[in-house]
């Protein structure tokens, strides 16, 4: 019998850090289920609480948070294509996640975290209608290019 190969083997040291420099990249797409069932996708704003899980700052007023509170798992694209070439092969990442309301006991602190790295929300991080949202990774996969694909678990996303 053949043995197969794993088209997406663990994360090398090189992926590991790849992903690591995408989480830095302040925003990426959203992948939801809104509150009525149908599949949704956002750009939303993306930093990382004190243990380094992705967290973004979302408005009660957007479609996106009434399908996370109705339906929490999620999934999030970050990367951009270059300026040449085929868009389908400069890399990118996709996680699974969880999405987990944070507490208003953690706001002042989630707070300081987010204006450190988006400081233009400063103009709206206080509205009422505005909470704080971790996005928990379960895994990933990692396209690092043509014949790069890595699979991520949620140790390697928070490493």
């Amino acid at each position: 019998m053949e043995k197969r190969i794993d088209p997406t083997p663990s994360a090398t040291t090189e992926a590991l850090a790849m992903v690591q420099d995408f989480l830095q990249l302040g925003h990426c797409a959203l992948s939801y289920t809104s509150a009525d069932g149908w599949p949704g996708i956002s750009r939303i704003a993306l930093g990382r609480d004190g243990a380094g899980v992705p967290l973004t700052l979302v408005s009660s007023l957007a479609p996106h948070v009434a399908g996370l509170r109705a339906h929490p798992t999620c999934a999030l694209m970050l990367g951009e294509p270059g300026p040449k070439g085929d868009p389908l092969t400069h890399p990118r990442v996709m996680l699974r996640a969880n999405a987990e309301f944070a507490s208003t006991d953690e706001r002042a602190a989630l707070r300081g975290l987010w204006l450190a790295t988006h400081p233009k929300a400063k103009l709206y991080v206080d509205f009422a209608d505005f909470a704080f949202v971790r996005l928990r990774p379960l895994n990933g996969l990692l396209n690092a290019g043509f014949g790069k694909a890595f699979s991520l678990t949620a140790q390697d996303i928070l490493a």
